[in-house]
């Protein structure tokens, strides 16, 4: 699977994704999961089960929570990524991320079994992106209203982690 984030053209994402496609790095979709995903985890690794329950203000998630959200939305891109990478034309649902954390219990889990879950999920997205040749990558579908490529959603997927990466190392204070 080659491919590079500066092949993307504008038109296989929609507008608000421009902002994560932009913090992934440039390399191929594997080499960045597998950069940002280094980043993500070297964050959380050391937190104790209360370090990770600080928000930095009210109506603010937990570390627990970001942490499952990235989960939860890597698995949600991947999903979309799989669907499309088969020419499925079906048009996808969003999803309510509020809701998504909301109903998480993340803050009842341990770190740790957090983090292995993430570990989890990260080898399958390597996993299926590593099976993507580029006549693959380029395809694309419908979800939320938006026309997305698979490549992508690759992108997006790191960029999303690093996104929150940075919100958690300048918002939340940690000793």
């Amino acid at each position: 699977m080659m491919s590079s984030k500066s092949l993307l053209d504008e038109t296989e994402y929609a507008p608000f994704y421009k902002r994560y496609i932009e913090l992934a790095p440039d390399l191929s979709i594997y080499e960045a999961l597998q950069k940002s995903s280094n980043s993500f985890f070297s964050f959380f690794e050391n937190l104790l089960d209360e370090q990770a329950l600080f928000k930095y203000a009210p109506n603010k998630w937990t570390l627990k929570e970001v942490l499952l959200h990235c989960i939860d939305t890597e698995r949600i891109m991947s999903y979309r990524a799989l669907r499309f990478s088969r020419n499925d034309k079906n048009e996808l649902t969003g999803f309510d991320q509020d809701d998504y954390v909301f109903e998480s219990n993340a803050n009842q889990r341990k770190i740790k079994d957090l983090l292995e879950e993430y570990k989890s999920v990260r080898k399958s997205t390597l996993t299926l992106f590593a099976g993507f040749d580029s006549k693959v990558l380029v395809r694309s579908g419908i979800a939320s209203g938006n026309r997305m490529s698979v490549r992508a959603l690759g992108y997006v997927i790191s960029g999303h982690e690093l996104h929150h990466l940075e919100i958690c190392k300048t918002r939340y204070l940690l000793d």
